[in-house]
């Protein structure tokens, strides 16, 4: 970030002192008073703020609006930088994405409010009656690269799930998400909420990372989402619970009774309808006894959609002219037009190699064996396991919850897509009439 940048963003946060362990701390004290007072909204104020934030968006999406101007820069850095397509492509806020932005506000606003709700009340045989309710968690930290539309998802989701939230964006879309957090701080005081229930980080180095996850009692929850490199530094160096976005190796098993037709889709939109994107397809793992008859058809859609295939040995007996697989590629985010190729043995085979190198993201099979789709659906640990459909579906807004705020790859507390209610926590109520233990 440029010094003017980062001297726009101090004074955007209201943050003066130099020091970088005293102005996150100051960050933090801002965000925890803003979470007891977004802990007592009610849902009509937060869905006012959300839908002054749609609004604010859609104008927003205008060609020459600041936002795009932003954005624009960020892009040309970015290329001159030197990032790959795909990280490029992470970048782009165009007038169709803006727009899809502010459809997942207005539909997180139509959403139930998760804040409050009771749960499981029953009488016990002493005369209370006992269950739990739902609360925000407090504050939570995002730590992030590229991709400026999870400025947007993060801050609607954590506003009505009452949350207060510290958004640490990457340099790459420094310019962007600085003019998307003005955008959500000025919804919020439209609605008559405290506008720190959403702070805009300046992106800092590593360093600053490291202090930052290390606040425990000031940040409730960190969610590192990017590269491998991000989420392993933030879980060595945080003191605060964290959850995981891991990266995405993605497989689709071929089975022995697959429909062909429709394996070839499922690999075609997997694959390279966004290459770079964590749902998407790295492996195909092909039964032995449909290999020779679905190869072919696999090697000419590659050829002519510019993908690169990476077959194992056996895979090369099939189609020689393919690229030899490295050991490293199975079990490789490639975020790229790349795709790794293995023939199996056995449905048992496809299980182990998933077992081994999966990530615990999303996992495929294409098959016509109800008693094998029951299997797979049964045995694969991952966030979220399809029968005939496209990886790609793992996604927040597809299941049906509006946005996300990241994909979970560990299990405590959530797991697969953060909607709102992974964004709240259960405490125990105990309801009375004078009874004693």
């Amino acid at each position: 970030m440029s010094g003017q940048l980062r001297c726009v963003a101090l004074a955007f946060a209201g943050v003066e002192t130099n020091e970088p362990s005293d102005r996150l701390k100051a960050y933090c004290s801002r965000a925890r008073i803003a979470a007891r007072a977004m802990a007592r909204a009610m849902r009509a104020q937060k869905d006012r703020a959300l839908l002054a934030l749609a609004g604010r968006l859609e104008a927003a999406a205008a060609e020459g609006s600041e936002l795009l101007r932003a954005n624009a820069e960020d892009i040309e850095a970015a290329r001159q930088a030197g990032l790959s397509d795909s990280l490029v492509d992470r970048l782009v806020l165009d007038a169709a994405r803006v727009a899809a932005m502010a459809s997942a506000v207005r539909e997180i606003a139509a959403f139930e409010d998760p804040v409050g709700e009771v749960l499981g009340m029953k009488q016990r045989p002493s005369g209370i009656e006992v269950g739990q309710v739902r609360i925000p968690l407090g504050v939570i930290a995002m730590i992030y690269e590229a991709r400026p539309n999870v400025t947007i998802d993060s801050a609607a989701l954590c506003l009505k799930s009452g949350n207060a939230t510290l958004l640490r964006g990457g340099k790459e879309a420094a310019r962007s998400n600085l003019v998307l957090g003005n955008i959500v701080r000025a919804a919020l005081v439209d609605a008559g909420l405290p506008e720190d229930a959403v702070i805009i980080l300046p992106p800092g180095d590593r360093e600053e990372i490291k202090v930052l996850v290390g606040l425990a009692g000031m940040i409730d929850l960190v969610i590192p989402r990017g590269g491998e490199g991000l989420i392993q530094f933030v879980t060595e160096h945080a003191r605060v619970p964290v959850i995981q976005h891991y990266k995405g190796v993605c497989h689709l098993y071929v089975d022995e009774f697959a429909d062909l037709a429709m394996a070839l889709q499922l690999v075609e939109n997997g694959k390279l309808s966004r290459p770079g994107v964590c749902n998407a397809l790295e492996c195909v793992l092909i039964d032995q006894h449909v290999a020779f008859d679905f190869l072919p058809l696999l090697n000419r859609m590659a050829s002519s959609r510019g993908l690169e295939l990476r077959g194992d040995e056996a895979t090369r007996i099939v189609l020689s002219t393919i690229k030899v697989a490295a050991p490293d590629d199975f079990g490789r985010e490639f975020l790229a037009p790349i795709l790794a190729v293995k023939i199996v043995d056995s449905f048992d085979a496809a299980l182990a190699h998933i077992d081994q190198y999966g990530s615990q993201h999303t996992e495929a099979i294409c098959t016509k064996d109800h008693a094998r789709a029951r299997r797979f659906l049964r045995e694969v640990d991952a966030s979220c396991v399809l029968v005939n459909a496209s990886t790609r579906f793992n996604d927040g807004g597809q299941l049906g919850l509006g946005a996300e705020i990241g994909i979970s790859t560990t299990k405590l507390h959530a797991y697969g897509p953060m909607g709102l209610e992974s964004l709240t926590a259960r405490k125990w109520i105990v309801l009375g009439e004078g009874q004693t233990r």
